[in-house]
């Protein structure tokens, strides 16, 4: 996510938080792309570059629905690779190390070409407008929701509604609840400097993962009968759950694969067109592992866990409810955004 004092950031001296209890830094950019322009900033074809990484559980969610929604050909996408330093994410994985679009090495210079004196985190994902340079926004959790809601007229035919109207007061509720124990949970485990507020934070984890359980056992998504903003935003975390959360982070009751209704439903999101063919598992684990010196100070990367069991039936489907509704899955990625064969377990792309 940032560079500093939140989690996917880039101080990595701020691993552990020294006040006992983390809290994450929540002050983001909020200027945003709309079908008015009302913040000056207008939805148009070509004009914005999305910048991500793959190893982010918070830009994860904003590549996935880009997919989904199938913006690809309007909004290009520019990646960072997975180990970033104290002062910024980099394109180190583009040639010379400069994003081919944007023209720098580090995203930090897309936020100082509008704030010289940004202090805060510098964050994935972030919209740049690509004419100036400067970034517009790097608030992940509006990002989303305005590519649903604002950026329709470039929504693909049988591009799904990730946001319903009538479910949104739902979708809300439930977002606020995974936010705060599972989403950040994770991170208040992993990143608590005090046996205390460890313990909080992992009782409130595995709390909710009973609770959502429970919810998971008899419907196959989390509100409504379609994949929605909700579902979206729980498979970024559960994805990672067992190759960095459970070992790296403490997050340690039991593993998402002794979790039957999570475990089938993160391997039905996985398998579906626009999840599991966003996921690099080494890059995720680069990240977590090289990054976070002050958990790891070893920098050494887990060669587990197997990977292949996310391609094994799930049986979701006899539930009865259909992933897109009325819309249709999103075509392959395309070949300049496909993960690398070796990230990719040969999830549906």
């Amino acid at each position: 996510m940032t560079s500093h004092e939140s989690g996917d950031q880039t101080n990595t001296s701020e691993d552990v938080s020294p006040r006992g209890e983390y809290t994450r830094d929540m002050r983001y950019i909020t200027t945003r792309v709309t079908a008015d322009g009302r913040d000056g900033y207008p939805v148009e074809t070509d004009r914005y570059r999305l910048v991500a990484a793959r190893a982010c559980p918070w830009a994860n969610r904003a590549v996935i629905v880009r997919r989904l929604l199938g913006l690809e050909p309007v909004l290009s996408l520019g990646l960072c690779g997975p180990v970033h330093d104290e002062r910024s994410w980099t394109f180190d994985l583009d040639p010379g190390g400069v994003d081919p679009v944007l023209r720098i090495p580090r995203l930090q210079d897309a936020y100082f070409a509008r704030f010289p004196d940004y202090s805060r985190g510098i964050t994935v994902p972030a919209v740049v407008d690509v004419p100036s340079g400067q970034v517009v926004t790097n608030d992940f959790r509006q990002i989303t929701l305005d590519f649903t809601t604002e950026w329709t007229r470039y929504h693909r035919d049988g591009a799904p509604d990730l946001y319903p109207e009538k479910l949104r007061d739902e979708i809300d509720e439930i977002n606020e609840l995974v936010f705060t124990d599972v989403n950040n949970g994770v991170y208040r485990c992993g990143f608590a400097g005090s046996q205390e507020s460890y313990e909080r934070a992992y009782d409130a984890l595995f709390a909710r993962l009973d609770w959502l359980e429970t919810r998971l056992t008899d419907q196959r998504y989390l509100v409504g009968g379609t994949i929605t903003e909700a579902d979206i935003r729980l498979f970024t975390t559960l994805v990672r759950f067992d190759s960095v959360y459970h070992g790296h982070f403490k997050c340690n009751r039991n593993k998402l694969t002794e979790m039957p209704a999570l475990w089938a439903y993160a391997r039905d999101l996985f398998q579906t067109p626009g999840f599991g063919d966003t996921i690099d598992f080494p890059q995720i684990k680069e990240h977590y592992y090289r990054v976070h010196t002050g958990i790891n100070p070893t920098q050494i990367v887990p060669k587990g866990p197997e990977l292949t069991n996310w391609l094994e039936p799930h049986h979701r489907e006899n539930l009865g409810e259909r992933p897109f509704g009325d819309g249709t899955p999103p075509g392959p990625p395309p070949q300049d955004e496909r993960v690398p064969p070796e990230g990719n377990v040969g999830s549906s792309s």
